[in-house]
């Protein structure tokens, strides 16, 4: 602190000297010469190197001496030559001094947001450290209590009942879908700080929707959701795409999950698979209730759960990690309602979720022998 206060007199003397070799060099120059204009010199520096307060003193300063001088040493009011100059001058220091104030309120301005946004940051960078941290240790004792259940349910520490049975499955469900939300989090945050990796390969894009069926098979047999694998005008043969096998069946399975939660009961849920020269297309289908239009621009934001009207409400994670993981493949993803006529009402329009992703050379090389065949 003694430092800074040593600086600021420094410079405080700095712009006071200037003014008295500025007030000898411009009182003792004889007309018609006048030197007033050299106090835009004292105004800059205090604009600079002080404060808002010292700019406005230092332009008053100037500009008072500057019309001073046609009275002192020697009357020069009466001179109309002398008498403009100095009116002249002394508009051109309030001028450098209001450009001077107005130049430091905008720098004090980008410095707060400066400052802010830092601050933004250095927040966020802390939370994302917080919540990379806390799910990362919450993996270790799940993993043990899945575990323990699981031996429990084997019976290795004594016979169980039919009904401790039960309780014991309801448990290990609740832990392990308790850990599926903590490995989806950990992922959402590593692939915004270090990017989505891929160990790319050629990946039949039929297989791993067969894959994903299975999957979800459990939770579509809860809510009798009948799910259907369907081709447009392909037949049904490999959808080749160079991608991550994992990561897209991770793709397909939250795209299924969305679906069958978002049906009714008794719904059906269909997987669409299209494929032309460029591009595999792959659209999930259901019967639900639709998407309302604030949900639609939304879907596949961060953390974002919809309305309350939803049939069901998860953690806003599932279709975030689809779309980065979809991206970082080169592809794109899209949500809508399947039929958007005015006429057609909310509970029947269903919902269409869906990605595209570039072909694979080796499909290509197989449509045009099937092309050549037929």
């Amino acid at each position: 602190m003694p430092r800074l206060q040593e600086q600021h007199l420094t410079r405080v003397w700095l712009i006071v000297g200037l003014f008295a070799i500025i007030v000898v060099l411009d009182f003792f120059t004889p007309p018609p010469y006048a030197l007033g204009f050299l106090y835009t010199g004292p105004i800059l520096l205090a604009s600079s190197r002080l404060s808002r307060s010292a700019t406005v003193q230092a332009t008053v300063m100037g500009t008072g001496l500057t019309l001073l001088n046609l009275f002192i040493p020697k009357a020069e009011w009466m001179n109309s030559s002398s008498l403009m100059n100095r009116l002249l001058m002394a508009l051109a220091l309030i001028v450098t001094g209001w450009l001077s104030d107005r130049n430091l309120r905008h720098e004090e301005a980008i410095a707060r947001h400066k400052a802010q946004l830092q601050a933004q940051e250095q927040l966020a960078s802390a939370r994302e450290d917080f919540v990379s941290t806390l799910t990362h240790d919450l993996k270790t004792p799940l993993l043990g209590a899945i575990e323990t259940l699981n031996s429990l349910q084997q019976e290795k520490y004594g016979a169980v009942t039919v009904a401790q049975q039960k309780v014991f499955s309801a448990i290990a469900r609740s832990h392990e879908n308790s850990l599926e939300l903590i490995e989806t989090l950990l992922d959402v945050y590593r692939n915004d700080t270090e990017g989505v990796r891929l160990k790319l390969a050629p990946v039949d894009l039929v297989a791993i929707a067969e894959e994903a069926i299975v999957t979800v098979s459990e939770l579509a047999a809860k809510r009798r959701v009948e799910i259907n694998l369907t081709f447009g005008e392909s037949n049904a043969r490999p959808l080749w795409v160079n991608g991550d096998a994992l990561q897209l069946q991770r793709v397909f399975s939250n795209l299924l999950t969305n679906a069958i939660n978002n049906c009714t009961r008794g719904g059906k849920v269909e997987i669409l698979l299209e494929s032309d020269f460029n591009y595999q297309v792959v659209k999930i289908l259901d019967n639900g209730r639709g998407i309302t239009p604030d949900e639609l621009p939304r879907l596949f934001e961060r953390f974002y759960q919809g309305h309350s009207d939803r049939q069901s409400m998860g953690s806003g994670l599932g279709l975030y990690l689809t779309r980065q993981l979809i991206e970082a493949h080169g592809g794109t993803v899209w949500g809508k309602n399947r039929f958007s006529s005015e006429a057609t009402s909310r509970s029947q329009r269903g919902a269409s979720f869906g990605f595209r992703l570039p072909v694979h050379q080796r499909s290509k090389q197989l449509s045009s022998h099937l092309d050549e065949i037929s």
